[in-house]
């Protein structure tokens, strides 16, 4: 059969199914599962435990509203009760000139020319309709982007009552959800390696808020309090420019923040920032978010070369590179732009950003069988999303093929939309949202919904 597998009717052996979603449904507040308050979505995993999204949609099925979006951003829209939040950088003013970086093999750098209001907007979730638009500041940025970025594609993040946009050099800001801006905090100016632009989003656990601040300069983590924007700490990192985005996790009753690292992945003490531990094993150019559940977490990166991890959590204390609290490593097929799914008892990932997926059993890390060739999808820098026992991948020309998640992984539709997609989708209710380039779509089908029973042909 070659390298790759289609995917038409291929066994694999799940283990215990929901388990793991369960557990962290435990550890979160029922109101935030309900909708998708973050990168990532209620767990931190991409995975929506109450979705139910329609199976196929196009242009003409399926939509429920289309609204057109000021600017540009390929942040991830986030979702609370009847409000959609996304932010965006809109131009105004004169053209200016910008030289870009004078760096040898750098050709995919553009710089900005006209000066930029970094808004927050919020729609309606029933209809579609703005419902105001706030501009957090207004600045010419003092580098490009890399020329398939856009200066918001860090996701903004939620409590229900406030919304928390982070646009890096542009600073950390707290918006209600009346449109009115409560703080804001300047961090300083990002040195980004190659000029490619901003993109780590912030993390939110009780009244802390987390940002990652990796460059080419001195990088560190900093927790701010949500309800005044007062800094609680801020710890050095030894790191280069990376675009990873925190998540939190309980380990032995106590939450660490957990973030990516090219020479070390790390975790920290959500009270004070100490590092509690720390593990060496990825590649540069992080950008893929870490997963986690059952007290082990994961993480993977490419680029020159290629890691993937699992890590015990519980006792890690110290450099933990040689110990047994890795429990698997992968140094093959590993992903660089989309971020892990963990869904169940499987990991789903790209490798690199081409249409090739794996599924590890998150036990030992072997694949369950693969890796699979996706047909009908391109290169991909959203990240999977999981609902209703399906898995859902989004391509750069605006393709999204569903597959079934279960003992049987087959392919239930493949959709289309008139506009290349960049930003990861959000999964509510019977809804999924999906940014185009211009505009963002919620996808909602009429009535009680069928699943096919049947794999389709072979491609």
């Amino acid at each position: 059969m070659g390298k790759y597998r289609t995917i038409v009717s291929i066994a694999a052996v799940l283990g215990a199914m929901f388990l793991s979603v369960e557990s962290l449904i435990a550890e979160t507040s029922d109101e935030s599962v309900k909708y998708w308050p973050k990168w990532r979505g209620p767990l931190s995993t991409g995975v929506a435990p109450k979705g139910d999204p329609p199976i196929e949609w196009s242009e003409n099925k399926n939509i429920r509203w289309k609204t057109a979006l000021p600017g540009s951003g390929h942040s991830t829209p986030i979702v609370w009760k009847d409000h959609v939040f996304v932010t965006a950088a809109i131009p105004y003013g004169k053209v200016q000139i910008q030289k870009g970086p004078e760096i040898e093999g750098v050709h995919d750098y553009e710089p900005v020319t006209r000066a930029l209001e970094f808004v927050v907007i919020a729609l309606n979730r029933p209809n579609g309709k703005i419902l105001w638009r706030k501009t957090v500041i207004k600045a010419l940025p003092h580098e490009g982007i890399h020329y398939t970025g856009t200066m918001a594609s860090n996701s903004a993040v939620t409590d229900g009552l406030n919304v928390y946009a982070f646009f890096g050099s542009r600073g950390l800001h707290c918006v209600s959800f009346r449109g009115e801006k409560k703080w804001s905090i300047d961090l300083g100016k990002m040195r980004i390696k190659h000029g490619h632009g901003e993109g780590s989003s912030p993390a939110l656990y009780g009244n802390t808020v987390i940002v990652n601040w990796d460059h080419e300069d001195q990088s560190f983590i900093a927790a701010f309090d949500k309800r005044t924007g007062k800094q609680l700490w801020k710890t050095k990192r030894q790191e280069v420019t990376s675009w990873a985005t925190p998540i939190v996790v309980k380990v032995d009753g106590k939450p660490q923040v957990i973030v990516n690292g090219t020479k070390r992945m790390r975790g920290y003490n959500l009270e004070n920032g100490k590092v509690i531990w720390r593990c060496a094993g990825l590649s540069a150019n992080i950008v893929a978010s870490p997963v986690s559940s059952d007290g082990v977490v994961y993480a993977g990166s490419s680029y020159v070369k290629q890691g993937m991890l699992a890590i015990r959590l519980s006792g890690s204390r110290g450099d933990i590179s040689s110990s047994d609290h890795v429990i698997w490593r992968r140094r093959r097929g590993t992903p660089y732009v989309p971020s892990l799914l963990l869904y169940d008892k499987s990991l789903y990932f790209l490798h690199h950003y081409q249409p090739v997926m794996s599924r590890l059993d998150v036990k030992t890390g072997q694949d369950t069988e693969g890796p699979y060739r996706l047909p009908g999808i391109r290169n991909v820098y959203a990240s999977p999303v999981g609902a209703a026992e399906r898995v859902y991948i989004t391509d750069r020309t605006g393709a999204t093929l569903v597959l079934k998640h279960d003992k049987e992984l087959k392919i239930l539709a493949l959709n289309r939309l008139a506009e290349p997609i960049n930003a990861s989708a959000a999964i509510v209710g019977r809804e999924m949202f999906l940014r185009g380039d211009q505009s963002l779509y919620c996808i909602s089908a009429p009535g009680e919904k069928k699943t096919p029973t049947t794999a389709p042909s072979k491609p």
